[in-house]
């Protein structure tokens, strides 16, 4: 079988096709006429079929064309997925947002309906009018799914509650509208705070509806028979609020920037980072798990740099900050290759106490970083001189000694647990 597709611009459009076929079976030879097909052809990477029912046949042909290849093997597209390219920290910026300032607008409720009751041969009915359908409330949910509030609106309003209508029938209550947050949010109003949603599943109303109007049928007495009074809907609160999101981690890697914390975390953890040779690499928080063979994990947060003065909000310290509070164990980074790591210890520990007292007093390991440079064995035997902590050298770019740091994390893990046991309270699980 042989066939040939033949095409006319001056005369067909490019969603019309002229076909010649030509086929010979036993000896017989059939001419097909000329077929005119009207957006018949369904492209792929490599095949056209003709869909038949968009086929207008002239003439005596009964065949009918049902597919034929357009290109060859070089010319057809991959069909497998191409491979998703990682985010760059610049782009990951406009995804992760950790506070926000949102305007909340419950429903109003429903107006209440006046109205009487008529039917033949009943000239007294009485009133039927029914009451309102309450406002839907705005509630505000933890997700874990949910990891930043990018996707939290500027402003949200409820659903408004249905009137009611006559034959005492009463309006349908509108239904809440939920905002998911992920977990470690923290809501606020004024500087006040209102709501610390720390666990999955966590709800806080932040406004509510408006009660339903009430109809002619609820002012029903002895006194007055035929009330002809029904009242309107209350509106719905309104309030701005800010959202403030904590990370919610085991531990915290504090120190000052270019010291190799987001290094560290690549080497003791599943987590990629942005890392580069220049200061501030870190833009945004992030989180690595560690994976024990118990199956346990551990959360590991990579605070961005803090520099001095940033219990003073000088650059983003603030920011930068609240993400320490909720973790249960702090890791101080230190530059060994630096003239003196203590003071930068010092330094660190003063930033924390001046923004929260007693910060820097919880559970921690004092971290010696870059130990693959030449002079750091010197600044360690000093830096173990001016502190009583344990000091665990590393080196995050060779991996050296990383072994150590993640068994004597999951040992303060185990303390903590051990700590959340005794007081009753729920640990946090990834």
């Amino acid at each position: 079988m042989s066939f040939s597709v033949l095409s006319d611009a001056n005369f067909l459009p490019t969603d019309f096709l002229c076909c010649c076929l030509e086929d010979s079976v036993g000896g017989m030879t059939a001419a097909v006429t000329v077929l005119t097909l009207t957006r018949a052809l369904t492209f792929w990477p490599a095949r056209a079929l003709i869909n038949v029912r968009h086929l207008d046949r002239y003439g005596r042909g009964r065949d009918i064309l049902r597919d034929f290849s357009v290109s060859c093997k070089l010319c057809g597209k991959p069909r497998g997925s191409p491979k998703k390219k990682e985010l760059s920290e610049k782009k990951l910026t406009r995804y992760f947002v950790d506070h926000c300032r949102v305007k909340l607008e419950a429903g109003s409720g429903g107006d209440g309906a006046c109205s009487f009751h008529s039917e033949p041969r009943k000239e007294w009915g009485g009133p039927d009018g029914g009451n309102g359908g309450n406002g839907g409330d705005i509630i505000i949910k933890v997700d874990r799914q949910v990891k930043s509030l990018s996707h939290v609106s500027a402003s949200y309003r409820g659903q408004n509650g249905e009137s009611g209508r006559s034959k005492n029938c009463y309006g349908r209550n509108a239904s809440p509208t939920y905002v998911s947050v992920p977990v470690g949010t923290v809501v606020k109003e004024l500087g006040q705070t209102l709501a610390d949603l720390a666990l999955h599943g966590q709800e806080y109303v932040a406004v509510h509806g408006g009660g339903g109007g009430k109809g002619n049928r609820f002012f029903l007495s002895n006194e007055n028979r035929a009330p002809v009074m029904a009242t309107p809907g209350e509106k719905g609160e309104e309030r701005v609020v800010q959202l403030e999101l904590r990370t919610m981690a085991h531990a915290g890697l504090v120190g000052f920037p270019n010291a190799g914390k987001s290094s560290l975390l690549r080497a003791i953890s599943n987590a990629k980072p942005a890392v580069a040779a220049y200061p501030f690499t870190t833009l945004n928080p992030h989180i690595g798990i560690i994976k024990y063979r118990d199956h346990e994990q551990l959360a590991v947060a990579d605070i961005p740099g803090l520099i001095r003065g940033a219990h003073l909000n000088r650059g983003l310290g603030i920011s930068f900050l609240r993400h320490i509070e909720r973790c249960r164990f702090l890791m101080f980074v230190l530059d060994m290759s630096s003239p003196s790591p203590w003071e930068q210890l010092q330094h660190l520990q003063y930033e924390l106490d001046q923004y929260e007292p007693g910060l820097s007093q919880r559970p921690r390991v004092i971290v010696a970083n870059k130990m693959d440079l030449t002079g750091t064995q010197e600044n360690l035997e000093a830096l173990r001189g001016h502190v009583s902590q344990r000091v665990i050298p590393v080196s995050a770019l060779t991996g050296d000694n990383t072994e150590e740091l993640i068994l004597h994390l999951r040992e303060l893990y185990n303390g903590h647990l051990e700590s959340n046991a005794k007081s009753g309270e729920k640990p946090l699980r990834w």
